[in-house]
């Protein structure tokens, strides 16, 4: 499989011994992945690469929230899929996930449960019909 056609995610997590180990258990796993260790490279990312799945950590740096990001990712591209990671989460935090719909994966995170869930929103995004406007 070349690089191409491997699904590219965007990881977002500004702990850089959390960053690297997810790339590198992802990328053993198949997957493409573009690291970010702050909202604003997350930023970048978005801008300049097709990501088609973005992993991203509640807690940034400052006041930035992994729920910023998702939401500023989905205004660029409304089908792309995200997973929010968290160590921490209140029940709002919680209950805004959910109503956004996006999956939340509490730290320290079951790998194996990491795999399904990224596996399973990347196929549902396949599935869906592609009417995203130009």
């Amino acid at each position: 499989m070349n690089a191409a056609s491997k699904p590219h995610l965007l990881v977002v997590d500004d702990e850089p011994a959390v960053l690297i180990t997810y790339q590198l258990i992802l990328e053993q796993k198949g997957y493409r992945v573009s690291p970010a260790s702050s909202s604003q490279e997350a930023y970048q990312t978005l801008r300049s690469e097709k990501v088609d799945l973005l992993v991203c950590d509640l807690s940034l740096e400052h006041s930035e929230s992994g729920f910023e990001v998702i939401e500023s990712a989905k205004r660029e591209n409304p089908l792309l899929p995200s997973l929010l990671i968290t160590g921490y989460a209140t029940e709002t935090a919680i209950q805004k996930a959910e109503d956004s719909g996006v999956p939340v994966l509490f730290k320290p995170i079951d790998i194996q449960e990491l795999f399904e869930t990224i596996a399973s929103l990347l196929r549902n995004t396949r599935e869906q019909p592609q009417t995203r406007g130009a």
